[in-house]
């Protein structure tokens, strides 16, 4: 099997048991409560949104450039998917999630709706009137939640953007006070702080920069205000990408650093994403980038602890270690590790896919080989 197969079998394994659940209107019923049973609630839709988050661009790739095999395996992922957000919209439904209270629904309507920007043909504009209404009404009732001044504020922008894919009115200071407030949030050498202060983990990656480049792209031309951040916002994504690839060790290791290291490879979204979208800061190469996911992707998922007896994740980095579960974390959380996932998006012959094996800075250096001085990122603010 080739390096994309693999990629795409990985993303399938751990994608599967939540949307074949929610596509038979048993998700409730079938997420494991082996740890904090108090987040139950919640679980839903962060396993469907996070999910939905790294499968969307996958959906999204044009079907004329895949293979037989996989663009018939796509057409059913995009029906499935498109089933699941019915069920998990249609208040008669027995998956009927919660959008409207308790802080947590923010987060994954915002993940949700990332995957509609991220997939508006295959999403977005394949769904029938009445599931798109619903998806609609559940997002706006997602604005009844406060954010606090972090990234969360990122998550109402999300919504916002996912309303205005979707064809409905938005919100315009909603989507802006995130993308003002970050501007004053960004402390050099491409990386923000989470609100007024710098937390050293991976939301700049897990959250801020991926949906800052996105949102400004999609946005920019609508608002000039907007327009004048992109530049920048692309830059310093490009800047964060660059260390996210020093940071994979030569064995496909990466830092255990901050909160929420149970995202697992999530931790690597914007590097994903910088590929998918061909923003990779030079000299780093696509290949070295492909190489250096695909050490890790292997690195974590060789583990066969990893998913219990149903196939859904447990909490941990290799295989199953609880104990780095936040009191806010519970089994959907994990999901967002499918943020990994994003170069599936690319078709089968970019360079992405094709060119050579390539090491990872990590690899290459650390076996005598020859690197590019690393420069720190200088630009204004």
């Amino acid at each position: 099997m080739n390096v994309r197969g693999e990629w795409l079998d990985a993303m399938l394994k751990i994608v599967s048991p939540v949307l074949d659940a929610l596509a038979e209107g048993k998700l409730k019923s079938s997420l494991p409560l082996s740890f904090h049973p108090e987040r139950a609630r919640f679980a839903p839709l962060e396993a469907f949104g996070r999910s939905m988050l790294g499968l969307a661009p996958w959906l999204e790739a044009d079907a004329d450039s895949l293979d037989p095999e996989e663009r018939t395996l796509q057409a059913t992922w995009r029906e499935k998917a498109l089933l699941c957000m019915d069920r998990g919209t249609d208040p008669a439904s027995p998956d009927y999630m919660l959008f409207d209270r308790d802080g947590q629904p923010l987060v994954d309507a915002a993940f949700l709706a990332h995957a509609i920007v991220r997939a508006p043909k295959a999403l977005a504009h394949a769904m029938n009137p009445q599931t798109k209404k619903r998806l609609a009404d559940a997002l706006r009732a997602s604005r009844a939640i406060p954010a606090i001044p972090t990234n969360w504020l990122f998550f109402t922008a999300m919504v916002e953007a996912g309303l205005y894919v979707l064809g409905e009115e938005y919100d315009a200071f909603r989507l802006l006070t995130a993308l003002r407030c970050f501007q004053g949030w960004y402390v050099g050498d491409g990386v923000y702080g989470d609100g007024p202060a710098y937390h050293w983990d991976y939301y700049n990656s897990f959250v801020i920069q991926p949906m800052y480049v996105d949102l400004v792209n999609l946005m920019g031309e609508r608002h000039p205000e907007i327009e004048a951040m992109r530049e920048s916002v692309n830059r310093r994504a490009a800047r964060h990408a660059a260390q996210l690839e020093r940071m994979i060790g030569p064995e496909g290791s990466y830092p255990i650093i901050g909160r929420s290291i149970c995202y697992r490879f999530g931790a690597f979204q914007m590097l994903a994403q910088a590929a998918l979208e061909h923003m990779l800061e030079p000299p780093l190469s696509p290949a070295a980038v492909r190489c250096g996911l695909t050490a890790v992707i292997k690195r974590v998922m060789n583990s066969a602890s990893m998913f219990d007896e149903q196939g859904f994740l447990l909490p941990g980095i290799i295989g199953s270690q609880p104990e780095l579960a936040e009191s806010y974390i519970n089994v959907g959380s994990l999901y967002l590790c499918s943020a990994v996932f994003l170069p599936l998006g690319l078709p089968p012959q970019d360079p992405f896919w094709q060119d050579p094996d390539e090491p990872w800075t990590g690899k290459k250096v650390w076996s005598g080989g020859h690197i590019a001085i690393d420069h720190a990122l200088e630009d204004g603010r």
